[in-house]
């Protein structure tokens, strides 16, 4: 089911699935809700409920020209749980999305039952951002109008080199690409807040339990950085999936959704 809520100053878009513990959705960079993707979709829709959203500027949700900070699409999070009538839910962030859940927890922590971080950073000593060949590369692709260029070298650097081989792999992701382009201006905007965020330091405040899942071949946030931010949260538990780059969800969506749903069942059965 989809719908559209008024948060803050404008409107988020929703879509919502399944029954059972509420399971909210924060995507990445660029991301929309069908970013997420059927198969990882519909396997958590069997035992939860969950709520994938748009970002301000993003997807079917209302444009932005203004700057805004990672702290502010946290805040969003929240105010769309206020709309959703969650008094709290179980979290899932990827990439920036999981910049947002943290900072959610932080600034919010009695909204987050449970804490699921996958493929992302967290800044301060030790942390990491995407190498700079990387960047060039998609920035390249990004601007060289040509939209087929644009997805395929973001396709071939998000996910694993094994991966990208099977062709018949491509086309979903494609399908996908095509059906809801993100603004490029939107992409610069979320690239500056992500530049800006740092949640190290105060990591160790988080009590939520948590869950730190990411690909050891990840070319846009580099393992090291799932490593470091579960050695910085207390309890936090860490998966890391062999073989798998950023889009750990897409590459493995059976055994993503497996470790996430057990992660939440842990937290249900033990409240």
């Amino acid at each position: 089911m989809s719908e559209t809520f008024t948060v803050g100053g404008g409107e988020l878009h929703v879509v919502r699935r399944g029954s059972g513990e509420p399971l909210l959705l924060i995507q990445g960079m660029s991301g929309s809700h069908l970013s997420w993707g059927d198969p990882f979709t519909e396997l958590l829709a069997e035992q939860v409920e969950t709520f994938a959203y748009d970002h301000r500027g993003i997807g079917r949700s209302s444009r932005v020209q203004d700057p805004f900070s990672i702290t502010d699409l946290a805040d969003d999070a929240a105010l769309l749980l206020d709309a959703l009538g969650l008094e709290s839910a179980h979290v899932l962030g990827i990439s920036m999305g999981g910049m947002v859940a943290q900072e959610l927890a932080l600034r919010h922590p009695e909204r987050v039952r449970t804490l699921a971080l996958g493929c992302t950073y967290c800044g301060g000593p030790g942390a990491s951002l995407t190498e700079e060949a990387v960047i060039t590369r998609l920035g390249e692709g990004m601007m060289s109008g040509d939209r087929e260029r644009a997805i395929r070298t973001g396709y071939e650097i998000n996910v694993a080199p094994s991966f990208a081989a099977d062709e018949a792999n491509y086309a979903p992701f494609r399908e996908m690409a095509m059906a809801m382009p993100a603004p490029v201006p939107v992409i610069m905007l979320q690239m500056q807040a992500i530049a800006a965020h740092d949640t190290s330091k105060r990591l160790g405040e988080v009590r939520a339990p948590t869950l730190v899942v990411h690909g050891d071949e990840d070319q846009m946030l580099g393992v090291a950085n799932g490593r470091l931010i579960a050695s910085l949260i207390p309890g936090a538990r860490l998966e890391v999936l062999e073989g798998v780059g950023h889009l750990f969800w897409w590459e493995q969506p059976e055994r993503s959704a497996e470790v996430v749903l057990a992660h939440v069942a842990a937290a249900a059965a033990s409240a």
